[in-house]
């Protein structure tokens, strides 16, 4: 149990019976009345930011939050797999927690957040950007150059995404995966 004194970005509290962490915060000090401190709060499981304002000196729940990197290996009926390089321990996770999933590949390396008392999941984030094949893209319109077209592609991993009109099949791309958006081609 700690105090609003202790808030600060990243630390996870439980609030309303779920998980949040602090997005950002800020403490006001009106003229009148009591000073209190506003709140940008992120459900662990959930990915929701809600404001929150606490009272200056208010209760507040702190929870240990471990993050692990853990590599995907698979996806089966349990969900997808993952494994910890260094013990080699295998966990499940639900495609719900797993944020832009259909962004994975075999091989590729995750953050996985664990609840430090339970040992439970509660997220697993990938990487911000993420580099990946396309296999499959409509072809080119002669002529469409105006106002930047883009054309859909299909990505090596199925994810669909919009590209610009000269990115073809077979090229590496690299993909916001918090957005789906298209960044930039890749040169190898």
């Amino acid at each position: 149990m700690a105090t609003t004194t202790e808030i600060k970005k990243g630390l996870t509290i439980d609030f309303k019976n779920d998980l949040y962490t602090i997005v950002d915060f800020q403490h006001v000090k009106p003229g009148k009345g009591g000073a209190f401190i506003r709140t940008k709060l992120k459900g662990v499981r959930s990915g929701k930011v809600i404001d929150q304002t606490f009272n200056s000196g208010e209760e507040i729940f702190p929870v240990r939050v471990e993050r692990k990197k853990y590599q995907f290996l698979y996806k089966d009926d349990n969900g997808y797999n993952f494994m910890d390089q260094n013990t080699f321990e295998q966990v499940a996770i639900a495609e719900d927690m797993v944020v832009g999933h259909e962004f994975l590949k075999e091989g590729q390396e995750v953050e996985i957040a664990f609840h430090s008392e339970t040992g439970e999941p509660l997220s697993c984030d990938l990487p911000t950007h993420v580099v990946l094949e396309i296999t499959e893209s409509e072809p080119a319109v002669k002529g469409n150059t105006a106002n930047n077209p883009m054309k859909k592609a299909t990505l090596e991993t199925g994810a669909m995404i919009e590209v610009p009109m000269f990115v073809d099949s077979g090229i590496k791309v690299k993909v916001d995966t918090r957005t789906g958006e298209y960044v930039e081609r890749v040169r190898e």
